[in-house]
């Protein structure tokens, strides 16, 4: 069965997201986008964990369904044509910050568990090591290989990603406070390792770059701090929806791991080298040559993910390894329809286009990947199947993000 799994997703609970965060919210959005299994977020939470408990059910592959007197209620109001059954797949994001070789760490992780049992035996280990009620995304002062290692003894099924791997403040490559190296970070345990998450600011094409990395699965999700961001990165399978069938898909790198859906990785927010505070962004090389300091205040620049993937590549733009998976870049639903009716995306104009499409077309990955551009011709707003065209065929117009600044692509530009 093919379906599409956003692997990475938060709660209310975790700082910094949206009050709307709930599981009424995450089922209603999964169908709006497309998604068939979404990932719980903040497990380790004990409110989140609770409201996780009183409201799933699980369906006897490791995953879990919302209770069916609460699908019913909720699934008023999402339009008819996006309807189908979302599962829910177990799964916390671990900030370890801890000293390793004489300096600072700041490292994210997803952890995933297949049942209720692996997940209490996870949360009762971490409640040691420090307090999981103050955020969704715990802070803790554990290193990623004791993270790995807590994960792997809890259930022999339970697994472990490493989270947007290149984000230069938290993350394993992180050019501020991580490794050069999948093994330098895990050590004795990296073998268990067997997919990375790339983070919005990268694709493949940029990873593949790295030999390093060629030994794991390279997943994209969206991170998502509220409902709507549901799916701007997610990954394709071709199995039993069920969650060993997913952690086998991505340790054997086989066939049922179709590949990923990603932003332009112009889009993401650390993309570019620059400094937010003067709006300066640079590309990589010219970075270097002004030895990786702000032009216009002479502080050091925010280390861009394109920098940092140049610093650690031993291989050429362009390379394609056997076993890369195909990728598709994106952009979603609502930002499209934001540049053709020139209004922000929340506006009411773009909800309600955007409402119309989905109940006429059904879901956004629907319309993204699938809506003839000729049948979209017909639709409002004008230039809709325009812009799907050049969507598809990569002719967009690409403003880097920089320093936790959001790039931004345009699909018909000037």
């Amino acid at each position: 069965m093919a379906f599409v799994a956003d692997l990475h997703v938060h709660s209310r609970y975790s700082r910094a997201t949206s009050r709307t965060l709930d599981l009424h919210c995450l089922h209603a959005w999964a169908q709006r986008k497309g998604i068939g299994v979404v990932a719980t977020g903040d497990f380790t939470h004990p409110a989140w964990f609770a409201e996780l408990r009183e409201c799933l059910v699980p369906t006897g592959n490791g995953l879990f369904q919302l209770r069916e007197d609460i699908v019913r209620v909720v699934d008023a109001s999402v339009p008819k044509a996006c309807r189908a059954k979302v599962h829910f797949i177990l799964s916390v994001e671990i900030s370890s910050i801890y000293k390793r070789d004489g300096r600072v760490r700041k490292v994210h992780n997803l952890v995933y568990a297949p049942d209720w049992q692996t997940a209490d035996r996870i949360r009762t280990r971490l409640s040691r090591v420090g307090n999981l009620a103050a955020d969704g995304r715990p802070i803790l002062g554990l290193d990623a290989r004791d993270l790995l290692d807590l994960t792997l003894e809890a259930s022999p099924d339970a697994f472990l990603i490493p989270a947007h791997i290149w984000t230069p403040w938290f993350s394993m490559l992180g050019a501020k406070s991580g490794f050069d190296s999948l093994d330098e970070c895990f050590g004795d345990l990296s073998h268990h390792v067997f997919a990375a998450e790339t983070g919005l600011s990268s694709d493949p094409a940029m990873n593949w770059r790295l030999s390093s990395l060629d030994g794991v699965s390279l997943v994209s999700s969206s991170d998502a701090h509220s409902p709507e961001k549901l799916g701007r990165e997610a990954n394709r399978f071709a199995c039993d929806v069920s969650y060993l069938a997913i952690r086998d898909a991505l340790r054997d790198r086989s066939e049922a791991f179709v590949g990923t859906l990603e932003l332009f990785p112009e889009e993401g927010k650390y993309h570019y080298p620059g400094h937010r505070l003067c709006g300066v962004a640079m590309p990589p090389e010219q970075a270097s040559r002004v030895e990786n300091l702000c032009p216009t205040c002479g502080k050091t620049l925010t280390a861009g993910v394109a920098s940092r993937v140049d610093a650690l590549a031993d291989r050429p733009p362009g390379f394609v390894p056997k076993e890369g998976k195909p990728f598709t870049n994106l952009v979603p639903l609502p930002e499209i329809l934001s540049e053709l009716v020139g209004t922000g995306t929340s506006s009411a104009r773009v909800r309600k286009c955007h409402e119309r499409l989905l109940a006429r077309h059904g879901s956004e990955l629907a319309i993204l990947l699938d809506l003839p551009a000729e049948d979209a011709d017909h639709e409002e707003p004008a230039r809709l199947g325009e812009a799907l065209r050049r969507l598809r065929s990569g002719m967009v117009e690409r403003v880097p993000g920089y320093d936790g600044q959001y790039g931004r692509i345009r699909v018909l530009g000037d």
